[in-house]
């Protein structure tokens, strides 16, 4: 069986992201929406998410080029003299691993951000991180070991399969080192995840794209999905904004927001017996399952 969630990311960064979610989940095929607490538009977002009780939200942890839950007196080792997240991931993940102190900044913030989810009133969904910071070992056990607190059943599980992308796309993806060590890092989390009884989609499409997922390239790929569960994670936005154009210039949002509401698509998934889905159902059908066992 084929199932898809079809998701977007950074919902309640910037009005014109949230406007793009309401869109796609009214008159398109998206199913979910992961809410960064800590930005300017989140309120506006959770007022989304009211109007649209079908929308599954969850959790979009960020701890790079973001906005701390926190105050950043008390993080200050995870901050930068403005008071934000840096974008540095390289240097953010050897402290992460090797320093306490700021092990211990790390699971404050954390926590907030859940505490944050929790206020809103909305059903958890599922976490996933800005950036996929949750590769880095201690992040992806802080998340679980925090989130379980705060009823966390489904983790985005970031490993995408070149063979559906360059089907689709008709060439090579970008490999060596660094797609091996994604593959190493994702492997790790998986099993982690296994572990700890947590509910994971078996790929996910939005790397090699990221900031392009077209309604040509959806369209493409959509024949040659896997079996199992696939999350399409997308960067949807009406316009432009002033904030999208500094943190993410290169992006086509506008052109993915019509790649979720495009008519061909809908036509494809239907056409292709794909089902659509979303973490919640797939943590209802495993709990079900491990109660009838």
């Amino acid at each position: 069986m084929k199932r898809v969630i079809f998701s977007a990311d950074d919902f309640g960064l910037d009005p014109a992201v949230n406007d793009a979610v309401e869109i796609a989940h009214r008159d398109g095929l998206l199913a979910a929406a992961s809410l960064m607490v800590g930005e300017a538009a989140a309120d506006a977002a959770v007022a989304v998410a009211r109007r649209h009780p079908t929308l599954r939200v969850g959790l979009h942890v960020a701890l790079v080029e973001a906005t701390p839950v926190s105050d950043p007196a008390d993080i200050p080792d995870l901050v930068d003299a403005s008071g934000r997240f840096p974008g540095d991931m390289v240097r953010a993940g050897f402290r992460f691993f090797f320093k306490p102190g700021v092990r211990a900044q790390l699971a404050r913030e954390i926590r907030a951000q859940f505490e944050a989810f929790r206020r809103t009133g909305l059903t958890l969904d599922h976490v996933n991180t800005h950036k996929h910071i949750h590769l880095h070992p201690t992040v992806a056990r802080l998340i679980v070991e925090i989130g379980r607190e705060y009823g966390l059943r489904a983790v985005r599980l970031p490993v995408e399969p070149p063979g559906p992308v360059v089907a689709a796309e008709g060439h090579g993806v970008p490999g060596g080192l660094g797609a091996a060590a994604l593959r190493a890092w994702t492997g790790q989390l998986k099993a982690m995840l296994k572990r700890q009884g947590m509910v994971t989609n078996d790929q996910v499409f939005g790397l090699a794209w990221s900031g392009a997922m077209t309604e040509a390239r959806i369209a493409a790929l959509i024949p040659h999905l896997p079996d199992g569960v696939s999350e399409i994670y997308f960067h949807p936005a009406t316009s432009l904004s002033q904030k999208l154009a500094q943190t993410m210039p290169t992006y086509r949002h506008a052109d993915e927001l019509a790649a979720l509401v495009s008519p061909e698509v809908k036509r494809l998934v239907v056409a292709h017996g794909i089902q659509r889905t979303s973490f919640t159902d797939l943590a209802g059908a495993a709990a079900a399952a491990r109660a009838a066992a």
